[in-house]
C-alpha cells in the first residue's frame, strides 16, 4: 500500500456506507489470526515447557516487566492518534515517526544502562546481560509504528495480521531452535528480538512509504499530546497489569514468578488475543459512528453481546479444567502453575467486558478521561495486590480477578458518561450470561464430584478425558441455561448470523448460491475471498 499522494494527502480513504462491511471482515480476519496465533502460542508453551525450566521464564519475565512498558512507547499513542485523527498528512506522519524513534533510542540506552540496578533490585547477577539483550526491541518496535498504524487506518487489517502471525511463528521457531542447542533463556531473549524485527521487515514491505525529514507543521503538537495521554492510560495500566510480576517476583524467587507468570500468561491470553485484537477495529468503525448516537450504540451493545457469550462460558469451563489444561500444556513440574490458574479463571469472562471502556473513550477521542480512570484503576489494583500477597502467587491471582468484577461497572459507566451511554443497556445485554455461566459451572461441578473414576484418572490420559467430558457438559448445561435465560434461540441466532458476516466462507456460500459461477470460477473466487478478507 502507498498510503500519501503526490501532495501528501492520506489516499486509502474509506466510504462510511461500507464501513459495516469493512469493520466485519476486519473483525473476521483479526479473530481468525488471533485463533493462529493462540495455536501457535500453544505450541511454543507446550514445547518449550519441557525444554527449559520455570526459572529461566521468571528471570526473563524480571527483564520484561520493564522493558514492555518502554517498547510500547509509540505503539500505545502514535498507533490511536494515526487512526483516529480527522485528515492527516504525510509531514505530520514522517515527525511523528522521527519522534517515536527518537525517543525508542535514547530509551533503549537508557533501559541497557539500567541493568545493573534491576540486578540488585532482584537479587540476581543474571538480570544485567538479559537487560542488555532485550533492550534492542525498544528501538525496533519503535521503526514500525506509523507504517502499522497508516495500513491500520485504511483498514488493511488482513495484512496486519498475516504480518503479526508470521512475526509470532519466527518468535517461536527461533526459540525452540536454540532452547534445543542449550541456550536456556538466551533462547527467550532471543525470540523477543527477532519478532519486533520481523514486524519492522513486514511492516515496511507492506506500506511502501519511506518518511520525510521532519519540519514544522501546524497539528503536530496536538497529535503528540493525544498519543502522549493515550501513553500515560498505558502506562498507568501497564504498571496496574504488571506490578504483580514485580511484587511476586521481588517477595518470592524467579521460579515462584515462572508458575505465577505462566499461569497469568493462560489468563490473559484469550482476552488478549480477542479483545486487544478486536480493539483497533473497533475504534476505526466507532470513531466514524459518533456523530450517530443510536448506530454508535448499536454497534457497541451488539460486540458487547457477543464478548459476554463467549467470555462468560470460556471463563466458567476454564475454571473447571484450568489444573488439566495446564498439566496438559506444560507436564506434570508445572502443577502450581495449575493451582494459581484455578484462581484466574474466574475473571476470564469479565476481562472481555472490562477491556472494551477503552474503546469508547479513544472512540470519542477523550483519551485525557481513560488516562484519568487508569489512575483509579492502579490504585485499586496494586492495593488488593498488596492484600493479596500474603497468601503468595494464589493470593494474587485471586486479587487479580477480583478486581475486574469490582471495577468493570464503574469503568463502562465512566467513559459512556460524555456521550450519555448509561450502564442499564448493558447490564440488560450481559445478566443473562453470567448467571447462565454460573449455574451451569456449578451444577457441572457437582456432577463431576459424583463420578469418582473420572476424578480419579491419572496421568495425561485421566487430564485429556477430564477435559473433553467436562467441557462437553458444561457446553451442554450452558447453551441450555442460555436458552431459557432469554426464552427463545435468539442470541444464538444473533452470534450464528455475525459469525455468517465476519467468516468469509459464509460470505462466499451465499455468492455461490446466487451466482452459481462455474467450479473452477468458484475456487478462485473463494481464494481470493479468503485472502483479501
Amino acid at each position: 500500500m502507498k498510503p500519501f499522494d503526490e501532495n501528501g494527502r492520506f489516499r486509502p480513504t474509506q466510504d462510511l456506507s461500507a464501513l459495516r462491511r469493512l469493520a466485519l471482515r476486519g473483525a473476521g480476519v483479526t479473530v481468525f489470526s488471533s485463533g493462529l496465533s493462540l495455536a501457535v502460542q500453544i505450541v511454543a508453551t507446550v514445547v518449550l515447557a519441557r525444554l527449559l525450566v520455570p526459572a529461566d521464564f521468571g528471570l526473563v519475565a524480571m527483564v520484561t516487566t520493564f522493558s514492555l512498558l518502554l517498547a510500547n512507547f509509540g505503539v500505545n499513542g502514535f498507533t490511536e492518534v494515526v487512526i483516529q485523527w480527522n485528515e492527516i498528512q504525510e509531514n505530520l506522519v514522517s515527525n511523528l515517526f522521527w519522534i517515536n524513534l527518537s525517543v525508542g533510542l535514547a530509551l533503549t540506552i537508557a533501559f541497557a544502562a539500567a541493568g545493573s540496578l534491576l540486578a540488585r533490585f532482584y537479587h540476581d547477577p543474571l538480570v544485567t546481560p538479559v537487560t542488555v539483550g532485550v533492550s534492542l526491541t525498544i528501538l525496533i518496535t519503535s521503526a514500525s509504528v506509523q507504517h502499522l498504524a497508516l495500513l491500520k487506518r485504511a483498514m488493511r487489517f488482513s495484512v496486519v495480521s498475516a504480518n503479526d502471525v508470521l512475526s509470532r511463528i519466527v518468535l517461536v521457531i527461533l526459540t525452540i531452535v536454540l532452547a534445543r542447542a542449550g541456550w536456556r533463556y538466551w533462547a527467550l531473549v532471543a525470540g523477543l528480538i527477532a519478532q519486533p524485527l520481523s514486524m519492522a521487515i513486514g511492516a515496511w514491505w507492506l506500506c511502501r512509504w519511506t518518511p520525510r525529514l521532519p519540519r514544522r507543521v501546524a497539528g503536530t503538537g496536538s497529535m503528540v499530546r493525544f498519543a502522549l495521554n493515550v501513553y500515560g492510560r498505558f502506562t498507568v495500566n501497564y504498571f496496574a497489569r504488571n506490578t504483580d510480576n514485580l511484587l511476586v517476583g521481588w517477595r518470592f524467587d524467579s521460579q515462584a514468578l515462572g508458575f505465577y507468570k505462566k499461569a497469568y500468561d493462560l489468563f490473559a491470553l484469550p482476552a488478549g488475543l480477542l479483545v486487544s485484537s478486536l480493539t483497533d477495529v473497533a475504534v476505526s468503525a466507532m470513531s466514524r459512528l459518533n456523530r450517530d448516537r443510536v448506530q454508535y450504540r448499536r454497534y457497541f451493545l451488539s460486540a458487547f453481546a457477543v464478548l459476554a457469550f463467549v467470555g462468560m462460558g470460556l471463563g466458567a469451563d476454564l475454571t473447571l479444567v484450568g489444573k488439566d489444561v495446564i498439566r496438559l500444556m506444560l507436564g506434570a513440574r508445572w502443577n502450581p502453575a495449575g493451582r494459581i490458574f484455578t484462581f484466574f479463571a474466574p475473571g476470564i469472562g469479565i476481562m472481555f467486558l472490562y477491556g472494551t471502556h477503552g474503546w469508547i473513550h479513544l472512540s470519542i477521542g477523550r483519551p485525557d478521561r481513560w488516562l484519568r480512570w487508569g489512575v483509579i484503576e492502579f490504585s485499586a489494583t496494586f492495593l488488593m495486590f498488596i492484600l493479596g500477597l500474603r497468601w503468595g502467587p494464589g493470593g494474587v491471582a485471586v486479587a487479580w480477578a477480583a478486581s475486574f468484577w469490582i471495577l468493570t461497572l464503574p469503568a463502562l459507566w465512566y467513559a459512556g458518561r460524555p456521550i450519555q451511554l448509561g450502564i442499564g443497556p448493558m447490564i440488560r445485554v450481559v445478566w443473562r450470561y453470567v448467571l447462565a455461566s454460573g449455574v451451569a459451572g456449578c451444577a457441572s461441578a457437582l456432577i463431576v464430584r459424583g463420578i469418582p473414576s473420572l476424578m480419579a484418572a491419572q496421568g495425561m490420559v485421566g487430564a485429556v478425558s477430564r477435559i473433553e467430558d467436562v467441557s462437553i457438559l458444561f457446553g451442554i448445561l450452558y447453551l441450555t441455561a442460555v436458552i431459557a435465560l432469554h426464552r427463545g434461540l435468539v442470541p444464538l441466532y444473533q452470534v450464528s448470523r455475525l459469525v455468517q458476516e465476519i467468516v468469509p466462507l459464509g460470505r462466499f456460500s451465499r455468492r455461490r448460491a446466487a451466482a452459481a459461477p462455474s467450479e473452477a470460477t468458484s475456487a478462485r473466487d473463494g481464494k481470493a475471498i479468503t485472502l483479501s478478507a
